[in-house]
Formats: C-alpha cells, sequence, structure tokens
C-alpha cells in the first residue's frame, strides 16, 4: 500500500519522467561531477525562494555613528538561508557650521529613528513580507509605501493630542531660522543712506521638513529586498535594477557613471575665511576610461599634499597658466596648510581666504603634472549655499565679513567661470528658495556649465509624488537614497528626469557605510554622475572599486558605452514656478564648449 501511494505520488509531480530526461541528458556529456549537474538540473523545477525572516540591527557608519542594517532570509529547497544584507546610510540635516546644542539634539534624534527603525523591520515588516517573492521589488514597495503612510497618520493623530502641550515642548527647532522669525535683528540704516529694501527681502528659509522616527526601516529593507532579488536572479544588482527600470527589457548597453571626486574639502571656520566653497571636485574626460580618470586624480591627490606641505618648499598658486583659463598672479595670500587633515568625505582638508585661492592651487597641481584643466581634467565646485546666508543681514557672507546679495551671487558666478572655465559644474551655487536667481544664473551659465540641486532639491519620495514642487531651474539634481525612498521611487523619478532632460547624479550621504550597493544602483539607473565623495577612507573607496569592478565587467561582456558629457542648457523660465515637468527647449549646439559637446560613442 505504501508502494504504491509513493509511486503515484511521485508520478503526480512527473519525478521519473524527468528523472529519465536528466539522466538521458547527462549521459552524453558524462560530467565530472554527476550529482551536482542532476542537482543543477532538477533546481529549475524547485519552488521560487521565498522571504521567510527579515532581521533588522543597530550598526555603526563610517564615521562611528548609529545606522540600520537590514538582512534577508528566504526559504530555498525547504531550507532557511541567509541571502543578502544591506546597510543605510543615515543622513542628516544639520549643517557643518551648526551649534554644539543642535548637533547634540541631531545625534539623539538619529539614536531614537534607528532604534525605531530596527524595531520596525523585526516586528510589523518582518510579518507582513512573510512568503512573498523577492523578485517582486514593485508589490512590495507598494506595501512598504502603504505601511509608511499608516505610521505617518498614527504620527499625526499623536500630535494632535499633543496640541494642549507647551508649545515649547512640541516645536522643532529649525537650523536654519527665517527672515521673518527675527524682528528687531535687522541693523538700522545710517541717516542718509537708503535702505536696499530689495536685498533684504528675500525669500525666508523654508522649514526643514520634518523625517518620521524610524523612516530608515522603508528605504533599508526596499534596497535588500531589490539586493536578494539580483542574488536569487543571479544576475548583478546593477543589471536587476536595469530591468525593473526598463520593464524587464535588458539594455544592449550600459554606462558607468563618471565621478566627480572629491578633492579638497574648504573648511568654513576659523582661522579660514572663505565660506563659499564646501568641496573642490575632480570630473575626469570622458577620452579616458574610469580606471585611468581615477588614477590621474590619484597623482593629482598627491601632488596636492605636495604642494600644501607645511615645510615652505612647494610652488605657489599663484604659477598656474593655462590655455583655457590664464589664472595670472593677483597677489594673494597662499592658502593655508592642509596640515594633512583628512575629511569624513575621504578628502583634504585645507582653509582659503578667497575663492581664487583653491582653483589655482588646483591649476598648479595639474600644470606640474602636465595636465591642462579643461581638457584633461574638469573641476566642479559644491557652494552649499544654504550653509552662508545670514537672515539677519539677508545675504550671503562668502567670505568672513563679506556679504552678497543673491543677484551679486549671479554676477559673481559669471565671472568665476569667465575666469576659470574649467568649472563645468556648480553644486547649491544659491537656496533653492531664490528662484528668480536660479533663474538667472541658468540664463548666463546654463550652456556653459551643469548647474545642479542637491540640498536645493527636496527629498524624492515629494518629488515623485508632488509634481507642482519647489525645484529651482537647473540643469539637474543630486539624488540620495535616504530614509523612506525605494528603490521603485529611484526608478519612477530617474525616468522622469530623463524624459525633461535633466541629468541624474546619485550622491552618497555623509554618514557612510561600507556597502557598495549604492553604486550598482546608480549604474542600473543610467545616472550621469555619480558623488561619493574623495578617495580615502574605506567606506568611500569601497564604492570606487565597485564602480571599477562594473567597469571591467561590462568591457569584458561588450556592453560597456561611453560616458557622456554633453550640456544641455537650461531655458529660461517662462513662468515664476518651477515644475519638474517643464520641458526645457534645446538651444544651437555652437553655444556649447568644445571639450563638452561630445556625442556618446
Amino acid at each position: 500500500r505504501l508502494q504504491e501511494e509513493a509511486a503515484e505520488y511521485y508520478r503526480g509531480l512527473r519525478v521519473p519522467q524527468r528523472m529519465e530526461e536528466a539522466l538521458n541528458a547527462l549521459f552524453p556529456l558524462r560530467p565530472a561531477d554527476l550529482y551536482g549537474e542532476l542537482a543543477n538540473y532538477f533546481t529549475k523545477f524547485s519552488k521560487a525562494p521565498v522571504i521567510c525572516k527579515l532581521v533588522g540591527r543597530k550598526v555603526l557608519d563610517g564615521v562611528g555613528q548609529p545606522t540600520l542594517e537590514v538582512e534577508i532570509y528566504c526559504i530555498v529547497q525547504n531550507y532557511e538561508k541567509r541571502i543578502c544584507s544591506t546597510v543605510m546610510s543615515f543622513h542628516s540635516q544639520t549643517p557643518e557650521n551648526a551649534l554644539p546644542e543642535t548637533v547634540e539634539a541631531d545625534e539623539k534624534e538619529r539614536n531614537d529613528s534607528v532604534n525605531a527603525a530596527v524595531e520596525w523591520v523585526n516586528e510589523s515588516l518582518n510579518t507582513m513580507l512573510r512568503d512573498l517573492e523577492p523578485v517582486d521589488q514593485c508589490k512590495i514597495d507598494k506595501m512598504l509605501g502603504e505601511y509608511f503612510t499608516e505610521k505617518v497618520e498614527e504620527k499625526k493623530e499623536i500630535q494632535k493630542q499633543e496640541e494642549e502641550e507647551p508649545e515649547a515642548t512640541r516645536a522643532l527647532i529649525s537650523c536654519a531660522p527665517s527672515a521673518t522669525s527675527l524682528p528687531g535683528k535687522k541693523k538700522a540704516a545710517k541717516p542718509g543712506k537708503k535702505v536696499a529694501v530689495a536685498e533684504r527681502t528675500i525669500p525666508p528659509a523654508e522649514p526643514v521638513e520634518s523625517v518620521l522616527c524610524g523612516s530608515l526601516a522603508i528605504g533599508g529593507t526596499s534596497l535588500a529586498i531589490a539586493k536578494a532579488g539580483a542574488t536569487i536572479s543571479h544576475i548583478p544588482l546593477y543589471l536587476h535594477i536595469a530591468l525593473l527600470k526598463h520593464d524587464q527589457d535588458s539594455p544592449k548597453e550600459m554606462t558607468v557613471p563618471l565621478p566627480m571626486v572629491t578633492l579638497l574639502n574648504c573648511e568654513k571656520t576659523s582661522p579660514a575665511k572663505l565660506k563659499l566653497v564646501k568641496e573642490v571636485l575632480l570630473i575626469p574626460p570622458v577620452q579616458l576610461s574610469l580606471k585611468q580618470g581615477i588614477e590621474k586624480i590619484l597623482d593629482i591627490q598627491k601632488e596636492m599634499m605636495r604642494l600644501l606641505e607645511p615645510s615652505g618648499k612647494a610652488a605657489s598658486p599663484q604659477l598656474a597658466d593655462s590655455k583655457k583659463g590664464r589664472a595670472h598672479n593677483t597677489g594673494k595670500k597662499a592658502p593655508p596648510r592642509a596640515l594633512k587633515r583628512i575629511s569624513h568625505l575621504g578628502c583634504l582638508i585645507t582653509g582659503c581666504d578667497n575663492i581664487q585661492q583653491p582653483l589655482l592651487l588646483m591649476q598648479t597641481a595639474c600644470n606640474n603634472l602636465g595636465l591642462e584643466l579643461g581638457k584633461d581634467m574638469y573641476l566642479a565646485l559644491n557652494c552649499a549655499a544654504h550653509e552662508l546666508m545670514d537672515y539677519v543681514e539677508g545675504k550671503y557672507e562668502i567670505v568672513t565679513g563679506t556679504f552678497k546679495s543673491p543677484d551679486d551671487m549671479v554676477d559673481m558666478y559669471v565671472g568665476l567661470i569667465n575666469e576659470f572655465p574649467f568649472i563645468i559644474a556648480l553644486i547649491d551655487p544659491l537656496r533653492k528658495e531664490d528662484r528668480q536667481q536660479w533663474n538667472n544664473i541658468s540664463c548666463a551659465l546654463g550652456s556653459k556649465c551643469y548647474l545642479i540641486a542637491e540640498e536645493a532639491a527636496t527629498y524624492i519620495s515629494k518629488l515623485k509624488i508632488d509634481q507642482n514642487i519647489n525645484i529651482p531651474k537647473c540643469s539637474g539634481v543630486v539624488l540620495k537614497y535616504i530614509n523612506q525612498t525605494k528603490v521603485s521611487d529611484l526608478v519612477e523619478l530617474t525616468g522622469l528626469l530623463d524624459g525633461q532632460r535633466h541629468v541624474t547624479i546619485l550622491g552618497s550621504p555623509d554618514g557612510e557605510s561600507s556597502d557598495d550597493s549604492f553604486v550598482d544602483l546608480a549604474v542600473g539607473l543610467g545616472a550621469r554622475f555619480i558623488k561619493l565623495g574623495g578617495l580615502s577612507r574605506g567606506e568611500r573607496v569601497t564604492k570606487y572599486n565597485r564602480l571599477l569592478a562594473i567597469e571591467e565587467e561590462l568591457a569584458k561582456n561588450r556592453t560597456l558605452r561611453k560616458a557622456n558629457l554633453e550640456l544641455i542648457p537650461v531655458a529660461e523660465e517662462s513662468q515664476p514656478e518651477n515644475h519638474l515637468s517643464d520641458v526645457l527647449p534645446p538651444q544651437k549646439q555652437d553655444s556649447l564648449p568644445q571639450q563638452l559637446s561630445q556625442p556618446a560613442l
């Protein structure tokens, strides 16, 4: 009786038939590991892996701060198996020049958020996603989004119940006070002097967007699911992301994003005077492979360290002279020595007295190596203008004691690009609130360099949901995978940006981990640039190594397409409102710098 049941059971599952097919197929091959080949043959008939467990834990990032790790376990061929893990990078909204009490409050909020995220993963999300297939990214992301919405509503209900409590215990302190919140602090005008009302009346800072405590769990889980889906499908994560973006249609060629490598972090605190520039970045030309570009940048970094030696033997940066932009001796002081400190961004820290000093220093380093800026290497500046606004003066403090209105800032940038035409990108040259000035600078410089919004762009989730968003008129935006961002959000948003001819840059948050999934995201999404910081610190170098490995793999498979540096000039807005759905009319090709107008190969 038992034998009959067994025979019926196996026949019902077609085991004898498939066994015969397997033996017939393998006999001509006579594999060395017969049972291994049999296992491989029968694997295709096994059930698809399903999620059985999510594990969240608190770990430390590259600067020793707490963040979230998410592990995915699946049932694979009747056994529980750990598939992958991912570590989220925590994004802080606290600027570098924040007060100590603000930093302390931010650290407490961060710790609470990570603890809440760990609880979400281990309890609610663990139960909610059980028995789902990790390859079904869209379905899982939709469930994560609905769960997050429920948590937001719960938070609103709690806030309603606390409305009667003293306001001081409920108000969120913004890092950047609004202009209207500082009555009586504006300096009185001197007798007989006209008050520049137009310059002082600036748009107030928008309130810092609140981050729901625990939201890290949403982004961490979504990315971990994507990584698990790629692992189960036996394909690289970047290809898995590309298939999601192109509706499972495998792209014939893929591009490795051009790196924006941070070389200098300009210190904004005393004794340094220059506040305008947060980062000086290098961008290799498209003619070089990624490996060749990084090698040249490493050579420039070594030469920069030599020039910044405290011995005083280094050449003066005022000696720089190039065909693309002659920087004559202006009589400025040489920049202070770097003291060989390394920023958390993985680059050298130095202080300068004016904007020309770091640029002349960079020019000298390149000239000493026989490299010409504007041909063999390009520069980008991260201005981080949102950190410069003095709301009492109503102006930007670009150098200690030197203030400029938003209109003056536009004029300054125009002069700077004319003097140093090898600068091909300005990141956050203005606050996002200064819309008219973004429009003005786009008209003036949009055909000469990329105008990129980083902090000036809002959160990815809001960019995706709301079409009438507060995004300045710009060439492109820096997207960061933070908080409740989901992989599906990035896929949808980058498709929208591509359609409107905005350049996509994927940028890593300041608090980095050694997880290199972010690089695969950038490649799979087809980002034009990737901003990873400098070529120091393990958590940053790990990502550059991953980028190099992907380039090598694509080249080996003959699916590598050359990167493109072609500028798409930004047209003037016809209306004051900025919409992500605006279509930018093309301008004539001959208005582009020759080096930047090369077509993609």
